[in-house]
């Protein structure tokens, strides 16, 4: 989920990036496992729910669920959906690809990752467009060192996408997290390089691409949750947490995207 909701930068301590640690690895483990359990005929709803008894076996408490009244544990979000997808009863195929986004309280701290992939086998636009936003997002990661700006952060994602011939998601972002889910700051995906926030030691980043085959347009759904491609092109979202430390920036999501 990517809405920013806090007025001020939530600067972490080296103990509470432990924890943030600790929460971003369990995050990853459950998105990769899930990642390997879901295949062609499962709905979105079975993947809520495999999501949800995964987080609970592990101590985990969902952070998604209920969140400004969203109804599930994960974002399901398929084809020309960009985010926020609720799961329910569409059934998956061969050759769709499912942006997964998943979030959860460990020991008080929020992990929060996300990534797209091919049920099956994907066509060779879809595969396109996914190769352009895994890049992207290392693009940021690379960005996002000491000394850095913001801006510097989200040009390099929105350069790997336009180079690619595609365009990024302008309303959603990534953003800032600890305790919350959601901190400040903002982290768009496009900007000047240069400009923005000098980033510090101690702040925690979820950094997030949304990139569209097609236009930069999006409209939302009659839930109210569901964010849709304006002109029905394919979608890609990829997510992971980042800490910038005196020491070099750590990842603290670390998954094979």
């Amino acid at each position: 989920m990517v809405v920013a909701q806090q007025s001020r930068i939530e600067l972490k301590s080296p103990r509470e990036i432990d924890l943030l640690r600790r929460a971003g690895h369990v995050a990853a483990e459950i998105l990769m496992e899930l990642k390997r359990q879901i295949v062609a005929g499962m709905t979105t709803r079975d993947i809520d729910g495999v999501a949800e008894k995964m987080m609970r076996q592990r101590g985990a408490i969902p952070s998604f669920l209920n969140y400004r009244g969203y109804p599930a544990t994960v974002c399901t979000s398929v084809n020309d959906e960009v985010v926020h997808s609720i799961p329910g009863s569409r059934k998956l195929k061969e050759g769709d690809i499912l942006s997964l986004d998943i979030g959860m309280f460990v020991e008080g701290y929020c992990g929060d990752t996300a990534t797209t992939f091919a049920i099956g086998s994907a066509s060779p636009e879809a595969e396109r467009l996914m190769k352009a936003g895994r890049e992207s997002l290392q693009a940021s990661i690379d960005a996002a060192i000491l000394g850095n700006r913001l801006g510097d952060v989200s040009h390099a994602m929105q350069s790997v996408v336009e180079a690619a011939g595609y365009h990024v998601v302008r309303e959603y972002g990534g953003h800032g997290i600890g305790r919350a889910m959601h901190e400040e700051p903002h982290v768009p995906c496009f900007g000047n390089p240069g400009t923005g926030i000098r980033l510090t030691e101690g702040m925690v980043l979820a950094l997030e691409v949304m990139a569209n085959a097609g236009t930069a347009e999006i409209r939302h759904k009659p839930d109210h949750w569901t964010v849709v491609t304006a002109d029905g092109s394919l979608s890609v979202h990829y997510e992971k947490m980042v800490a910038i430390t005196g020491t070099g920036t750590e990842v603290l999501t670390p998954h094979d995207d």
